[in-house]
């Protein structure tokens, strides 16, 4: 059964950065969609960022507004797995951060990772 596994989160202080891992466990994921979400306890899951790809060399990135320009989207090929680095972190950005395909299948939903972002 095929699993995405997210980690690398943790506590950081407002301006700072983590990135986090989505590691897909198969090699033969037929999904080309794969997106970051994030929830908190007061408000429903949101989307944060998809990547897409045709190939080995043309990917595509999408960002909602309140993460353009500060989260970046990348798939790494050798590792098999999708990466979220974010930088200039704020308070907003805490809540816990998980993968799935887009649109998101029940099947893939994990335990998440943990990202708290300190003023």
């Amino acid at each position: 059964q095929v699993q995405l596994v997210e980690s690398g989160g943790g506590l950081v202080q407002a301006g700072g950065s983590l990135r986090l891992a989505c590691t897909i466990s198969t090699r033969t994921f037929s999904s080309r969609f794969i997106a970051w979400f994030r929830q908190t306890p007061e408000k429903p899951r949101e989307f944060v960022a998809r990547i897409t790809w045709e190939n080995d060399y043309n990917e595509y990135t999408f960002y909602a507004e309140s993460v353009k320009g500060r989260f970046t989207i990348s798939k790494n090929k050798v590792k098999n797995l999708v990466n979220l680095e974010m930088n200039n972190l704020k308070p907003e950005d805490t809540a816990v951060y998980y993968c799935n395909t887009d649109p998101p299948s029940p099947n893939f939903w994990g335990q998440g990772t943990q990202v708290t972002v300190a003023s």
